[in-house]
Parts: structure tokens; sequence; C-alpha cells
């Protein structure tokens, strides 16, 4: 069953909602809470930071998806025991997460700061790339080593994996911001700058559209 409780809810029926999460959770259900987690991906910039690291980046026309797929990079890899990429952003990114032998989500929490959406199953949530897979196909990834786009692909030291709301994932498909920008507004200023720091790390490109699209967003920031 999926309760999503949003901040833009009107006050009546948050109360519905809450009101209804509390029964569902008497019946052995676990109940929903708004709050998000305290984690966050690592590695997001200053303003002052990405603005220069967005001043550095190469500005070209986008490449073509010819050629790609996903399979091209690896994901999800193991990263420690028995636990895969997913697996530790998922572990990262909620609260209370409980986990069984195989290091599969059985309970936890996950705010999805795209849309402002708070889940208790893992199932409704996705592990998005940041800059999708077919985006750094068509800004440079292409020329890359399979070894170098797995790297990419499970990229746990900067803020390119994070778990959000998994239809929101999936209508996010391979855009990017300058036709797609979170709905929660208030995360575009962080949005702006770890896609920025993404790309300046891994020397992608981007295309006119996208640098205006990212620089109005940083904009937004106030640090």
């Amino acid at each position: 069953m999926r309760i999503r409780l949003s901040a833009r809810f009107p006050r009546a029926v948050h109360a519905v909602a809450v009101a209804a999460a509390v029964v569902v959770a008497s019946a052995g259900f676990v109940g929903v809470s708004a709050q998000p987690a305290s984690a966050t991906p690592p590695g997001i910039p200053s303003k002052a930071t990405a603005q220069s690291q967005l001043n550095a980046l190469t500005v070209a026309t986008e490449g073509s998806t010819s050629g790609y797929s996903r399979d091209l990079f690896p994901h999800w890899i193991t990263i420690s025991g028995s636990c895969n990429t997913r697996e530790q952003v998922l572990k990262r990114d909620g609260t209370s997460v409980v986990v069984d032998s195989a290091c599969a989500a059985t309970s936890g929490r996950w705010y999805s700061p795209y849309d402002g959406a708070t889940w208790t199953a893992a199932s409704d949530v996705d592990i998005d790339h940041v800059v999708p897979l077919a985006e750094a196909w068509r800004s440079g990834a292409n020329s890359w080593t399979t070894s170098r786009r797995q790297s990419f692909a499970n990229d746990l030291s900067r803020p390119q994996l994070i778990a959000v709301t998994d239809n929101v994932n999936q209508s996010k498909g391979d855009q990017d911001p300058s036709t797609w920008q979170p709905s929660l507004s208030s995360y575009r200023c962080t949005y702006s700058k770890m896609w920025i720091t993404v790309k300046y790390n891994w020397g992608l490109r981007l295309q006119s559209s996208e640098k205006s699209a990212l620089q109005a967003m940083l904009n937004t920031c106030s640090s």
C-alpha cells in the first residue's frame, strides 16, 4: 500500500492522511512520517564552488544516444558483504532501515526530496542517477571504458545517487535540467549543485540550454 504525505497537501487532507496512517499502523503496518532522513548524498558543493565548476564545464552540442545501452554502465555492483550499490543508498538515505541477511531492506522510511513524499516500502523507492546514464553517454561517456562507466554508475563518493519516489524517477528518465527539474522547487538549488559537481568531476560536457537552466537554479541558492 502506498501512502504519500507531502508538504504541499492542504492541512485538512494532511490530517486525514495522518489519521489513516495511524489506523493502518495499528493493524500491523508501519506508519508514515513526512520528515526527511538526516543523510544526504556526499560531496554537495557550496554555491561558490558549484558556480566555479559550472563556469569551467565545456559547452557543446549534445551527442547522440547511438550505441547506448544501460548494460554498458554495469550496476548495481557489490559494495560490501552482500550489499550492492542500491542497498547501500537505501541504508544511507533512509531512516530506521532494517535489512535481512541478504542486505535487502525489509522496513524503514525514505523521504524523496524531489517531490516531498515519504515511503515505508523499499519497492516504492528508486535510486536515481542524478546525471542519467544516457545523458552521460551523450555528454562524453560514450568514449569511456566499461570500467569507468561502471565506476560512474555506482559512484557513492559524489552526489550522483539518491533515493527518490519510483515514478518520479521514471518520469525524469534521461532528461537534463533544461526539460526536467524537481517538482519541489526548494530542492532545485541542491539539485543544480549535485548535477554540476558530478559533471565537473567526471569531465562531462553540457549543452547551452542545460547550462542556462542550471544557472537559473543555482541563482536561487543562498550558499
